[in-house]
């Protein structure tokens, strides 16, 4: 039995709200299936949909999915099987899902298939516990058939960043991976060898060293604030425990007469033995 989508509070965002804009180049191109009427409008929505996805400016040779290509322009499945298909590949588990972790895979992947940020942090947890109990493929089939996605993009309509008042939409500015990933590799890299390990080890040069303790840890010991005492209440409590205690008699009666000790008799080793006289 799965666990439920966690209930949280959307924030107001501006993709929540009619916006007013007067349209020009900044305004994101809307690739729908059903107006194609030739196989360069078919290229165009599936380039989109590389774009989109995996967020390359250019598509390696490696990353194309000519099964999913192929369907597409013989209009066997939509747009929607489509983006599905980019999101279960195995070039998006790779670059993408392996690389980070769940936390950002779902703001990732909601700007990417859902074209907006997500809400806060409880967003994030509800569908990173999809992410564990269903893994990569029910996420993306949970965000695919969900109702925000089927209201702004239906079946023929390539997800897009909405209300983007950048001139380039986030998807395609965002790093592959952040310091988590790093930081991961460097320890892995270590291979579970202490940094004095490392460091005496004599094989690696000075910039492996320094690579092995993770930069974001100078940045996390800097953030840490320890509390301030208040000596005032410390003075107070002491205070009055010392006024409130009450201490133990500890004294013992001593009678009149006085214990005497007795010689013990010691036996030595040896007995001293006077030598012969001379006669």
């Amino acid at each position: 039995m799965s666990i439920p989508l966690l209930e949280y509070s959307p924030s107001s965002q501006n993709q929540r709200v009619d916006g007013y804009e007067v349209p020009n180049e900044d305004t994101p191109t809307i690739y729908r299936l059903n107006t194609a009427t030739s196989d360069a409008d078919i290229d165009a929505i599936i380039w989109a949909g590389y774009r989109q996805i995996f967020s390359e400016h250019l598509i390696l040779e490696s990353y194309r999915q000519s099964f999913l290509e192929s369907q597409l322009r013989n209009r066997a499945i939509n747009v929607r099987d489509f983006i599905r298909g980019l999101g279960k590949s195995d070039v998006y588990r790779t670059q993408v899902a392996d690389t980070n972790s769940n936390y950002r895979l779902v703001d990732i992947t909601l700007k990417r298939f859902l074209g907006r940020a997500a809400y806060n942090k409880d967003e994030e947890i509800a569908w990173s516990i999809v992410i564990a109990t269903k893994g990569l493929h029910g996420f993306i089939d949970a965000l695919l058939d969900s109702s925000e996605y089927l209201e702004n993009f239906g079946d023929d309509i390539v997800p897009f960043q909405r209300r983007r008042y950048g001139s380039r939409p986030f998807n395609l500015v965002n790093p592959r991976y952040n310091e988590y990933w790093r930081d991961t590799q460097n320890i892995r890299g270590m291979a579970g060898r202490s940094f004095y390990s490392t460091r005496t080890s004599g094989t690696l040069t000075t910039e492996d060293i320094r690579k092995a303790i993770p930069a974001n840890f100078f940045a996390m010991a800097g953030k840490i604030i320890t509390t301030e005492r208040n000596y005032q209440r410390i003075m107070a409590s002491v205070s009055s425990q010392i006024t409130t205690m009450e201490i133990p008699n500890t004294t013992r009666e001593i009678g009149t007469e006085q214990p005497t000790i007795k010689p013990v008799a010691v036996a030595l080793p040896y007995r001293y033995i006077p030598g012969n006289q001379m006669n």
